[in-house]
């Protein structure tokens, strides 16, 4: 399944309206929020079809899941929009996990947890609007909104420590532009950055991680940045987004990919979008002198104009890394970037 699929889920006195596009899209929100009208309709559609009064309108059939058939309505759903909430306690489990990964369905999991089992993007996280409450005849009107909306770090100064996410490409290019002065740290995996922020407290910090699947570890990064200032998070789709969106490999094609990625991600092939950039960017650069492998980074990324376009797809990140290590070399005279990004574990990441 692929591309961007529009729900309209309504009865008399309630009309929601939203659109997924990832294998995974999560909805939260306290009490009173229309969470649970929202899965209360869908189940009740499901169940009774046109005779529960619900009028479900989606391009691909919408259907809910229990404790009791979670199981056997995955074993028979292909290309459906599935519905959960928190109450399905094996959205918890690793055995789901797998039977979401496995699938070539999209899932909207309503609930107030995070989910470590499951690598959702930071940019699905919805809570729900509602407006049109003029009186108890007329219809409430809901849509969903972005709790974590896209966004660059603060500006910052000067930063002390760098953590990445992973060892892997990413962190190699961030230690080999970075200033020799600035400690730069791999979190081996996505669920240690927390770990490492507290571990760093008090230090002026920044944080880049893949935003395609971080959406788990979001709520305690984004609580702790807001409560410590020095703190800046970074979150492009992945490393491989960022090279793709730089323009070193020419072509619309690609620009046109990352615009509308949700028609060119098949859901069952590729469980998140970092996976599919990976993917893409390995197959368009094999064979040339940009030749790209995650876990070691070709030297042809960090010289010339290549390493200046990289550097300005990350915006201010970019900026930020380029005056710091410019301000280190005229000081402390020039490194050789190459040789730096050498230095990094070898050591795979796990998604």
């Amino acid at each position: 399944m692929r591309g961007s699929h529009h729900v309209v889920v309504q009865n008399r006195r309630v009309r929601f309206e939203f659109s997924v596009r990832r294998n995974v899209t999560i909805v939260r929100g306290d009490s009173a929020t229309g969470k649970t009208t929202l899965m209360s309709l869908i189940e009740a559609y499901d169940r009774l079809g046109d005779a529960s009064g619900v009028e479900v309108v989606c391009d691909r059939r919408c259907v809910a899941i229990n404790n009791a058939n979670w199981e056997a309505v995955l074993a028979g759903a292909s290309s459906c929009i599935v519905f959960l909430d928190e109450d399905v306690s094996a959205a918890k489990t690793p055995e789901f996990a797998r039977r979401v990964r496995e699938s070539d369905n999209y899932y909207v999991i309503i609930t107030r947890e995070d989910l470590p089992n499951l690598p959702y993007s930071v940019d699905e996280i919805y809570g729900i609007h509602t407006s049109g409450k003029y009186a108890d005849l007329r219809r409430t009107y809901n849509s969903f909104y972005r709790i974590y909306e896209p966004d660059e770090p603060r500006e910052m100064g000067p930063v002390e420590t760098v953590i990445t996410e992973d060892s892997n490409s990413g962190h190699q290019f961030v230690k080999a532009v970075c200033a020799a002065d600035i400690n730069v740290t791999s979190a081996y995996g996505k669920s240690n950055v927390r770990k490492l922020l507290s571990k760093h407290k008090g230090q002026r910090v920044l944080v880049i991680a893949d935003g395609a699947a971080f959406g788990p570890e979001m709520g305690d990064v984004h609580l702790f940045a807001k409560a410590h200032p020095e703190v800046g998070v970074y979150l492009p789709e992945s490393f491989e987004w960022v090279i793709l969106d730089s323009g070193v490999i020419d072509g619309n094609r690609i620009k046109d990919i990352l615009d509308h990625t949700e028609d060119f991600v098949e859901s069952g092939e590729f469980f998140s979008w970092e996976r599919f950039f990976t993917h893409l960017l390995v197959q368009e650069t094999k064979d040339t002198y940009l030749r790209y492998t995650k876990a070691e980074l070709n030297s042809a990324y960090l010289n010339g104009r290549v390493l200046e376009s990289v550097l300005a797809a990350m915006g201010q990140v970019g900026s930020l890394l380029l005056r710091q290590g410019e301000a280190a070399t005229e000081r402390d005279g020039p490194r050789d970037r190459a040789e730096t990004s050498g230095d990094a574990s070898k050591s795979g990441d796990k998604e």
